[in-house]
């Protein structure tokens, strides 16, 4: 569907829309109300406009203004200037930050490279200009603080009524401005239960391979927003299907595709699926125990690519997990912080098999044991292992595992003497 993009916006009147003062967080208001009694322009824009509409809680509260970020600076002294690419203000409330922008100008000013990506971005404009720089038409809608009303230049308010995904402006040269917006269509389909526009959909899997443009820092953070926001299996068959993943992990996709992967697979799909589950509960979630579970096949699949009889095959899973996570370097860039416990909660694996009462307290002990025993845990109700070892360490947490003899105190250790004391020799001068 194209725009006009001189076109004055559709008008949608407090009447006939549901976004309420009541539903947008009280400092979002005091951005929106002070920016206003100032004489600038306030809006909120984006998804909070969007999931009101769809009668869901926005996470997040964004503004955008005709007030430079200087000025914006000078109004909230409680703010901070960020961004190199396009300048914008954090304005912090305690632990609630809303971010606001200048509006943003054509897109016939933004600087790119040969590939059409965007380098630099500081272009200030006008709203009309502004509209016309998002990216889906349902992230679109302005909410105008002065009378309440919803500002549509590009048919989202339809377009969220309809449950419909749609890029704004021509697909393929979108992608190419900013390869990520194909893993964000993904995501908010998957998220808001949306059907992708067909002309937004058909450039994604020709394009896909651009993704590989994007640092792996930044796609590291898009995948966090894929898989830990409550719909990390649909957002992984969406992924699948538009050839994406295989972008992202590679290894991964490569280990699907066995013949004989088929337990790999529902190990993935019941980790996602508990993911989901456990954000829906409010319960916590971490990177950690999916990146492991993610890359559980690749490592499996090197270890019988290189074990052999020199080593045990704890030696060879800890040096397939080396490998295997610095190859995945390439595509994502997992932070060290996360790295190494996701590598603890492989390696933990084989640990299981040893039942000594010794070697059981000092498993259960270890700060990844939890994670660990989770992964255990699907990989025995994917049919990798023994149900009687599941049951086994079930109980062991359950029941203080004894010692062999424990009646007998352990002995006290004695402290080593380096060697007889000498006295140092008094000096002459001492008398």
């Amino acid at each position: 569907m194209q725009h006009n993009q001189d076109a004055a916006p559709r008008v949608v009147t407090r009447a006939d829309h549901t976004v309420s003062r009541a539903n947008i967080s009280r400092n979002a208001l005091k951005v929106l109300n002070r920016l206003h009694q100032n004489g600038y322009q306030a809006f909120l824009v984006g998804g909070a406009v969007r999931d009101i509409l769809l009668g869901r809680e926005p996470k997040d509260f964004d503004v955008a203004t005709d007030a430079s970020p200087e000025q914006i600076g000078e109004l909230f002294r409680n703010s901070r200037l960020i961004g190199r690419r396009f300048r914008l203000a954090h304005v912090h409330f305690g632990r609630e930050i809303i971010e606001v922008a200048t509006f943003r100008g054509g897109a016939d000013d933004v600087e790119t490279d040969g590939g059409g990506r965007i380098l630099r971005d500081n272009i200030y404009g006008a709203i009309h200009e502004d509209v016309w720089r998002r990216d889906f038409t349902v992230n679109s809608l302005y909410y105008n603080i002065e009378d309440f009303s919803i500002w549509d230049y590009t048919g989202g308010f339809d377009d969220v009524q309809n449950r419909l995904l749609r890029l704004i402006g021509d697909p393929e040269a979108r992608y190419r401005e900013d390869p990520v917006r194909m893993l964000r269509a993904a995501r908010f389909a998957a998220s808001l239960d949306f059907t992708i526009e067909t002309e937004t959909e058909a450039p994604i899997a020709e394009l896909a391979s651009i993704i590989n443009d994007v640092p792996p820092a930044r796609l590291f953070e898009e995948v966090l927003k894929l898989f830990l926001k409550g719909s990390a299996l649909s957002s992984f068959e969406h992924l699948r299907r538009y050839g994406l993943l295989q972008y992202l992990f590679p290894e991964t996709v490569a280990c699907m595709e066995l013949p004989n992967a088929g337990s790999f697979r529902d190990l993935l799909r019941a980790a996602l699926a508990n993911t989901d589950q456990r954000v829906e509960e409010g319960k916590p979630v971490t990177p950690v125990f999916l990146l492991a579970v993610l890359l559980w096949g690749p490592i499996t699949q090197r270890v019988a690519a290189i074990a052999n009889e020199r080593h045990g095959p704890v030696f060879w899973l800890h040096r397939a997990t080396d490998e295997v996570v610095e190859g995945q370097q390439q595509y994502i860039a997992i932070p060290r912080r996360l790295a190494a416990p996701m590598r603890e909660i492989v390696c933990l694996q084989p640990r299981f098999a040893n039942k000594g009462p010794a070697r059981v307290r000092r498993l259960l002990g270890h700060p990844r044991f939890r994670a660990a025993y989770d992964l255990l845990m699907l990989r025995i109700a994917v049919g990798e292992e023994d149900p009687a070892l599941g049951e086994f360490w079930t109980e062991a947490q359950n029941e203080p595992v004894e010692a062999e003899n424990p009646e007998e105190p352990r002995p006290r250790r004695r402290r080593r003497r380096r060697g007889p004391h000498r006295r140092r020799p008094r000096d002459q001068d001492d008398g």
